[in-house]
């Protein structure tokens, strides 16, 4: 008798193991952007610090469950370029020309690719971005590999009526924009998710 409930016990656990997918994250994301200068379009890379994540859920069975729902809201007045001088013409002549010094945004879909063995997990996420008063809906692509979940798209400055901004800050950096500053934006993501058991079940819808 003792045997036979050893045995249903150690076949339980193994059952469990095999459909207990579990995928768990800190709650911490780094947001990082790519502007472009100059008429051969120059990137300039840099990060917003001041970035509050209110994860749908810290830990679940596959990616819709964490992210779907999940919201970000970004102070604008913490930037890092590398380049202090620039962070403050970015503060001055073009984030605080914005209706508000708040960008935020809401994870709204998620679509995995098919699944290729040996292959990162990636797939396209909806998401609604807020600024200047504007909310916009942009798709991500995502990547997740080595548990570094990391998105990234593009969006239009001028989708959030935020020419007066990019004209301000064009002016301010002229010479060295040589009279040209981009309206087009590179936005992106970066969290951390610890996967286990999980296998081909991560990326499921």
């Amino acid at each position: 008798m003792k045997k036979l409930l050893f045995a249903l016990l150690v076949t339980g656990s193994l059952l469990s193991a095999k459909s207990g997918c579990v995928l768990v994250q800190d709650g911490k994301l780094d947001v990082m952007w790519k502007a472009y200068k100059t008429p051969e379009k120059i990137g300039v890379k840099g990060k917003l610090t001041s970035v509050e994540y209110l994860p749908h859920q810290k830990e679940g069975k596959n990616f819709k469950e964490l992210f779907v729902g999940s919201k970000v809201i970004i102070d604008t007045t913490k930037v890092d370029s590398g380049n202090s001088l620039r962070d403050e013409k970015l503060v001055k002549f073009f984030f605080t020309q914005m209706s508000t010094p708040k960008i935020t945004g809401e994870i709204l879909s998620i679509k995995a690719d098919p699944r290729v063995k040996g292959k990162p997990y990636t797939g396209k996420m909806e998401v609604a971005f807020t600024m200047n008063g504007e909310t916009v809906k942009t798709v991500l692509d995502y990547h997740y590999e080595n548990e570094a979940f990391k998105a990234q798209g593009n969006i239009d400055l001028l989708d959030f009526a935020a020419g007066k901004a990019l004209a301000s800050i064009n002016k301010a950096c002229y010479d060295l924009h040589k009279g040209k500053t981009w309206s087009d934006v590179s936005i992106g993501f970066v969290t951390h998710i610890k996967a286990t058991l999980c296998h081909t079940n991560v990326g499921k819808k």
